[in-house]
């Protein structure tokens, strides 16, 4: 079994946002929103460093205060709308081997848009990981509304968007719908290794670590704010 005792947790936090504008700094419960991730992830019992990068110096200095490491400024060219996560890990990784011989045994990337997940859930992630030894573990939740009562409009009518599920009889009741999860993005465990031999950040093998919907949010539009907030006063 891998043995994991340099766990790398990596807070992608560039400037620009559509949704919300600075979205990691935007206030929430009277907090930066990337300040909710990296009390989580310091909180965790897994992870050895707790790093954000980030191109804004803003980010970077709330990120110092609220106890994380922000040991390089990311190039800008890895903060546009089309960089993607692949090239952000790697340019870490890249600095850390160069600068201070440091190879982390996993990664968890921790977006600062899920504000709700827990630190038992990057130890249960991580730990998973350690169990199952699969290419990387990525965190789900069943889904808010089923694919298998979805629609296309076409010139006015509506078709099924599944081909050939009969949504009227076999499933016409939400007991009877099979159970689908989608991606939240709270916490991912990816193995370094395969992204220096493969080029890839997931790989094949993938394991699901199930989290409840109620810690699931996704921070994209004031609304997710807004319903951020009450949960977190509710709980």
């Amino acid at each position: 079994m891998k043995r994991a005792t340099n766990v790398l947790g990596m807070i992608p936090a560039r400037a620009a946002s559509k949704g919300v504008y600075r979205k990691n700094l935007a206030k929430l419960a009277g907090r930066p929103l990337i300040e909710w991730t990296i009390d989580t992830a310091l909180k965790s019992k897994s992870l050895s460093r707790v790093v954000v990068t980030t191109e804004d110096i803003s980010i970077a200095e709330v990120s110092r205060k609220c106890g994380a490491e922000t040991p390089f400024q990311r190039p800008e060219e890895l903060a546009a709308d089309d960089a993607s996560d692949l090239e952000v890990l790697t340019h870490a990784l890249d600095y850390f081997l160069k600068h201070e011989q440091y190879e982390p045994d996993l990664v968890v990337w921790l977006r600062p848009t899920s504000p709700l997940r827990m630190a038992d859930d990057i130890d249960s992630a991580v730990q998973l990981f350690l169990d199952s030894q699969p290419d990387s573990v990525r965190s789900v939740c069943k889904v808010e509304h089923h694919p298998y009562w979805m629609y296309r409009v076409e010139d006015g009518w509506l078709s099924t968007l599944i081909e050939g599920i009969d949504v009227m009889g076999k499933y016409s009741r939400r007991q009877l719908l099979p159970d689908v999860y989608r991606l939240n993005g709270a916490v991912e465990v990816i193995d370094p290794e395969v992204i220096r031999t493969r080029k890839v950040l997931y790989g094949e093998r993938i394991i699901a670590y199930i989290m409840p919907p109620s810690r699931s949010i996704e921070i994209d539009i004031e609304m997710d704010m807004l319903l951020a907030m009450n949960l977190m006063e509710k709980h």
